[in-house]
């Protein structure tokens, strides 16, 4: 069964990026995904692929 949820540590895994940015970009405005239940954040993993397939659509028409 796979996770809805990911933590800190396996968003970073899972996007290949360090916790600094990791953090900074579940904590963003922007940022569709995150939630935070107590004092742990967490990203939806359905919604984060969406909004990272969003952002690449958007990064392949400015070009």
């Amino acid at each position: 069964m796979e996770k809805a949820l990911l933590n800190l540590k396996e968003l970073c895994d899972y996007l290949g990026i360090g916790e600094t940015k990791a953090r900074e970009l579940v904590k963003s405005k922007e940022c569709n995904f995150s939630l935070k239940i107590g004092n742990r954040w967490y990203a939806n993993k359905k919604m984060l692929d969406t909004w990272l397939e969003k952002q690449a659509k958007s990064m392949y028409l400015e070009k």
